[in-house]
């Protein structure tokens, strides 16, 4: 099931992609948001006699593929391609930092370049969404806990992540550096998602390839690790690496500039595009 948000800024309404048509899921939940994403809501969606739910207009906007998670949570260094190309260290245990829930945008809203940005870069990622109350769990029961996976673009102000001293989490955390969807897609759709492969494009030119399998620590390994640590509620995202052709890891580093175009895709979750402005 690819669930997702129509319709303007702060307007969006629950719909669901099937046979190439939006159609609405507005008379059976409110949102899509940590009151809805669980898997009661799933088993009740799954009964629906999707044929007869109306269609969306599929011009409209696609908004994030979930409104207000309590929790954005990033995994750094995650494939071991990108930490070599970084000229980093393989880490010994998963590299954590938040991005503000405040950066989340719809798949193909624009990137806004801060005033005081000299390094903007790209990173295609998977995130996964919690579905149920998660704490102390292990990796076995982990994909118990995952509702669904999205692209999610971690959008980076490498200045301010890296020289400016402390966390990376500010330069993880601007407004629009978290494009998300454009659909949730249920882990039922995804055949292995440890070999899904992972593409961005900077006006038209391939930046990065990449596949899950590169992946240091996979997906049910870093839900179990977090949970060690903070406990999960549904709808709270996490999205875990990025493969390598970042722009810092270019020799020279290439950077993002207004007007430039972004297009992402990875197998199965779909594509975003977005403009830097």
């Amino acid at each position: 099931m690819k669930l997702l948000r129509v319709g303007n800024v702060g307007k969006e309404k629950p719909a669901l992609l099937h046979e190439g048509k939006i159609k609405s899921l507005e008379e059976h939940i409110l949102d899509l948001d940590p009151a809805t994403i669980n898997f009661d809501t799933l088993d009740k969606l799954k009964k629906i006699d999707v044929s007869k739910l109306p269609d969306l207009d599929s011009n409209q906007r696609i908004g994030p593929c979930v409104k207000n998670p309590g929790k954005f949570i990033a995994i750094g260094l995650n494939y071991s391609d990108h930490a070599e190309e970084s000229g980093m260290a393989i880490p010994k245990e998963p590299i954590i930092f938040h991005k503000a829930t405040s950066s989340i945008v719809g798949p193909n809203d624009n990137v806004v370049m801060p005033k005081d940005s000299k390094k903007l870069d790209w990173e295609v990622e998977i995130g996964f969404v919690i579905g149920k109350e998660t704490k102390n769990i292990t990796e076995q029961e982990a994909s118990d806990h995952i509702l669904g996976y999205c692209i999610v673009n971690d959008v980076s102000e490498r200045e301010w992540q890296i020289e400016r001293g402390g966390n990376w989490t500010k330069g993880k955390s601007g407004d629009t550096f978290g494009p998300i969807g454009p659909y949730l897609v249920t882990k039922d759709e995804i055949k292995d998602i440890n070999n899904l492969s992972l593409q961005l494009d900077v006006n038209g030119k391939r930046m990065q390839t990449g596949n899950t399998n590169k992946m240091i620590f996979n997906f049910n390994f870093i839900l179990s690790y977090l949970s060690n640590f903070m406990s999960l509620q549904p709808g709270d995202i996490v999205t875990t690496g990025t493969p390598p052709g970042v722009g810092m890891g270019m020799k020279p580093p290439v950077f993002l500039k207004r007007g430039d175009k972004i297009t992402l895709e990875v197998t199965g979750l779909g594509t975003q595009n977005q403009t830097v402005v």
